[in-house]
């Protein structure tokens, strides 16, 4: 790191602070009402989607596009969709959308599996792979057996990522406030 950019990031340790802090709220509000932050984060997703979707619509008028209009058309409709639906039934989209991490899950977790079978003579350790593809089907039928649960639970971990993350932020931050030193003149 060059000194002058050193400077400027050890000035700006307030705003490590405030986003670690920002970050401990959020994962301290996942953790303590994870059916109120389901809803919130699937209507803080139907927003964006519903933004993204107009977005692509308006793109469609450009001249320099990369790609087909209808393409964007599709994508921009179907975005739109979505983000109506999360808005209007943010409880039943929560459910939806564990459906598909579900259906994900599974189909990674095979994809593992296959996979660590055709390297088993090139890697060692080939046997972490197949533990990682059966733990992901694992958690994918269980989503299945038993989606709210699904749901509360993967809202349980964002609040814990984000109260670590957060908690790294903070530490950041008063590491670089106590190793900041103003440049001579």
């Amino acid at each position: 790191m060059t000194v002058p950019l050193a400077g400027d990031v050890g000035r700006s340790w307030w705003l490590f602070l405030l986003y670690g802090l920002i970050a401990i709220l959020f994962g301290l509000a996942c953790v303590i009402w994870p059916g109120r932050s389901a809803v919130a984060l699937v209507l803080a997703f139907g927003i964006l989607s519903l933004a993204d979707g107009l977005v692509t619509l308006f793109s469609i008028f450009g001249r320099d596009i990369a790609l087909p209009r209808w393409m964007l058309v599709l994508y921009g409709v179907i975005s739109i969709a979505f983000g109506v639906l999360a808005v209007l039934q943010p409880v039943s989209m929560a459910d939806a959308l564990l459906w598909v991490l579900a259906i994900w899950l599974v189909i990674a977790g095979i994809a593992r599996i296959v996979f660590a079978v055709q390297v088993r003579k090139v890697v060692r350790g080939e046997w972490q792979l197949v533990l990682s593809g059966i733990l992901a089907i694992i958690l994918g039928i269980l989503f299945f057996a038993m989606p709210g649960l699904g749901v509360l639970a993967v809202v349980l971990w964002i609040g814990v990522g984000a109260v670590i993350y957060g908690a790294l932020q903070v530490g950041a931050a008063f590491r670089l406030r106590r190793e900041h030193r103003p440049l001579p003149a």
